[in-house]
């Protein structure tokens, strides 16, 4: 019979033949089941495709609110050269026209927000403006949201107030095909 010796018996080894199977099980477990976040982008409701020529509308200039940006991202909002910084408050002035003033929209049902680009405008500088604009409808929905049912407006408020304050205040933003640098 052979001895074996203490050093022998400490040269115990583990079977690691299975470990690569787990950890191949564990990877595939965690590929399945991880959710990985995708950019949404802006999220906006195009109109139905029509093979027809849309018809035509004369709209009162006085409710058009024209923004555009060129390729330098300076911004002209109804012919004035604006920061973006004061984009939001013109535009909720448009839109209301609490002072029923007669170079301002005739009603925020008819008031008409017009988004015209360069094709060198910078992303940034489009979102940012676009930001701005949706926050000036955001901000009105929410002080008529107040003025009506007494609590701010939110996702979570009834679908019926939502639709009710939509209907006064319906977001209207005419976005016109970038242009080429220089062209108007």
């Amino acid at each position: 019979m052979a001895r074996t010796s203490s050093r022998d018996r400490m040269k115990n080894e583990i079977n690691a033949g299975s470990m690569a199977d787990i950890a191949f099980l564990l990877l595939i477990f965690f590929l399945v089941t991880t959710t990985i976040d995708i950019d949404k982008g802006i999220t906006v409701k195009l109109p139905p495709w029509s093979e027809e020529d849309p018809e035509t509308q004369k709209l009162k200039k006085r409710n058009v609110f024209s923004v555009l940006v060129n390729a330098q991202d300076q911004l002209l909002v109804r012919g004035e050269l604006t920061d973006v910084d004061d984009l939001r408050e013109r535009a909720k002035e448009f839109i209301a026209n609490p002072q029923r003033r007669e170079d301002l929209s005739t009603d925020p049902k008819n008031a008409i927000i017009s988004l015209k680009n360069d094709r060198g405008t910078s992303y940034g500088v489009y979102v940012e403006v676009y930001n701005e604009l949706k926050a000036a409808y955001n901000e009105l929905w929410n002080d008529e949201c107040e003025r009506m049912y007494g609590i701010p407006y939110s996702e979570e408020l009834p679908v019926a107030y939502r639709k009710a304050i939509k209907e006064k205040i319906p977001f209207v933003l005419s976005e016109a095909e970038p242009t080429n640098f220089g062209e108007e």
